[in-house]
């Protein structure tokens, strides 16, 4: 560990690792134990979990063939030079989510299936998704046995993942195991499409554990949950994976990434749907004798048929019908459902009538004592799509035409012309849209302190706070703050009333984005220094203060040429180590400056 960051070691250590200490209170937000036993719990997103082939796959006209335990996802060698071998290992049948019968891919297991998907000195940056967390968690001293990844098949919806790998089952013995192993509860980190994941674990435990002890071994073995990048209403970019495809930048055709997206039951999972309507419970179906295969009734409040959009911003699909004269070009809608039905029974695939939970249903606030919503705002992300007919066969048979942009509180085509609609007060992270992110503010308690600050160091000068401001479900917060356009900040929604026996806060990063958030140094600062404020027993208020900003890392510090000096100098010092090429690197923390951390209570 560096010089400048053993303060920081040092206190972390003691507080997360070592010795700790020991709190009790009635307060149902507060770890009543010892923090030191704390455990981190990593569910991971959307391809954000490497796939390991488990089978023998001879690949004609390359010299690349797959064996047990070679990379699947991802691997960009054996994908450019034999694509359909790759496709082979990665395609699951549309309806049962069984595996190609010439090859099969599971998900490879611990921190190294998180950190980079396609490891090397070139692909490996590239490819990074939970490195930098990881290289966080032992720049501050965190032990190996305390940060648990848990990965799974991305591919599969989550009923899936409980009947062919017993996910669901092995999660509840990590977090018993985690208990056993560190002697308090855990922290989970989800991101994306990981969110939904831990939101069916939750229903899924309903089912195995008696409703009285539920909340008791949610209480004992999940101190907090920190939502980063939920897409809690979908997303509208699986819309368009589903009838355009969408490649993520790889090297592969927009045909070719539908074939895949339409392939893997995980996709209905991220489906964009109305925050009005909402699906029986099938949870009360197991103790109502009803069948477990019944059909599920949606009810829609009055506000889905009074308001355009069903609360989007805008149409997510508008099809284009080809004029009168073009109809022979393509195949009619009998045709069409005869193909389809001819090779298949009727009827849907079996896990879209899910015995544990409907994906098409509105979020409740999840029951852990402490929740944390994480999200990027103000990005070009797409919100809506014009397609029409291209005459081709599947699956090319889709064009868009145009799509529909959503940035900051403004609604416009790919062509520049603004769009008429109903924009958030922000947009969103560039993958999924504002209103879908901030659905969370409806889990805040009737009063919220709202905070606003700089996202880089800062001396509290343009810390901009409104307190008490009274929250109405289903309206979002607008807070009456200023911007400065030059300035990403940081703007916290926090209980001021919490819910009783909770704490809930919402932050909204500027700029963050939907893939790279979680590589975000000032994301993982704030978390670092949120927890480290939890886990102190001298704390002053339910969650950290955001007066001040100074730097943590060696890496914050930087050379002042204004001044001629390192900036920070209450925090940073010059001082030299052989090997730095420029004064910037030269400027150091100060090695007395651990008091600096009791700022933060």
């Amino acid at each position: 560990m560096r010089r400048g960051l053993r303060y920081l070691g040092i206190v972390v250590a003691l507080l997360i690792i070592g010795g700790g200490f020991r709190r009790s209170s009635g307060d149902g937000g507060e770890f009543s134990g010892d923090y030191s036993k704390l455990s981190g719990i990593i569910i991971p997103g959307l391809a954000s979990t490497q796939l390991r082939a488990w089978s023998f796959l001879d690949c004609p006209y390359s010299p690349l063939d797959f064996n047990p335990l070679d990379l699947v996802w991802l691997d960009t060698t054996k994908l450019l030079s034999a694509v359909n071998c790759w496709l082979k290992c990665m395609l699951l049948d549309p309806y049962n989510q069984t595996d190609h019968p010439e090859c099969k891919s599971r998900p490879d297991s611990g921190l190294s299936a998180i950190t980079e998907l396609d490891p090397g000195y070139i692909t490996g940056p590239l490819s990074s998704v939970w490195k930098e967390w990881i290289k966080w968690c032992i720049e501050f001293g965190i032990e190996a046995n305390a940060i648990i990844a848990v990965p799974y098949d991305w591919r599969l919806a989550p009923s899936m993942l409980e009947e062919r790998d017993l996910y669901f089952h092995r999660l509840k013995l990590t977090f018993e195991t985690a208990y056993k192993l560190r002697g308090g509860p855990s922290i989970v980190f989800a991101h994306s499409l990981g969110n939904h994941v831990f939101r069916y674990f939750l229903e899924w435990l309903k089912l195995e554990i008696a409703p009285k002890h539920y909340n008791q071994w949610l209480d004992k073995h999940i101190h907090a949950y920190f939502a980063v990048g939920a897409p809690l209403l979908g997303a509208t970019e699986t819309v368009k994976a589903t009838l355009f495809g969408n490649t993520f930048g790889l090297p592969i055709s927009e045909g070719t990434a539908r074939l895949m997206s339409n392939s893997f039951a995980s996709s209905l999972w991220m489906m964009p749907f109305s925050k009005y309507c909402t699906a029986d419970n099938p949870y009360w179906k197991h103790f109502s004798g009803a069948s477990r295969k019944s059909h599920q009734t949606y009810q829609c409040e009055e506000h889905e048929f009074h308001l355009n959009y069903s609360g989007w911003p805008t149409n997510i699909v508008n099809i284009e019908i080809p004029s009168i004269h073009a109809f022979d070009a393509y195949p009619s809608i009998t045709e069409v459902a005869q193909t389809n039905l001819s090779s298949m029974e009727c009827g849907l695939p079996s896990y879209i009538m899910d015995p544990v939970l409907n994906p098409l249903t509105p979020w409740d606030r999840p029951p852990v004592k402490n929740v944390f919503c994480i999200y990027g705002i103000d990005l070009k992300t797409e919100v809506g799509y014009y397609f029409a007919p291209s005459g081709k066969p599947y699956p090319d048979n889709w064009i868009i035409t145009d799509v529909i942009y959503e940035l900051e509180g403004s609604l416009f085509s790919r062509s520049g012309n603004l769009v008429e609609g109903n924009p958030g007060a922000a947009s969103g992270d560039e993958t999924v849209p504002y209103n879908s992110l901030s659905l969370c503010k409806n889990w805040l308690g009737p009063k919220v302190n709202i905070t606003r600050t700089p996202q880089s160091e800062h001396d509290g000068s343009d810390v901009q706070v409104e307190l008490n401001v009274e929250h109405q479900h289903e309206a979002d917060i607008a807070p009456n703050m200023t911007r400065s356009p030059r300035v990403k900040y940081i703007t916290y929604y926090e209980d001021s009333e919490s819910i009783p026996g909770k704490r809930t806060a919402v932050w909204e990063l500027d700029k963050a984005n939907h893939r790279n958030i979680v590589r975000s140094p000032v994301l993982m600062r704030e978390l670092w220094l949120q927890m480290w404020h939890d886990i102190h027993p001298d704390r002053k208020s339910e969650f950290v203060t955001k007066a001040k900003r100074g730097p943590l890392r060696d890496d914050d510090c930087y050379w002042d040429y204004g001044k001629a000096r390192c900036a920070w100098p209450e925090y940073c010092e010059y001082r030299y180590l052989f090997g730095d090429v420029h004064l910037g690197q030269s400027c150091r923390l100060k090695n007395s400056s651990a008091d600096t951390l009791l700022h933060y209570l």
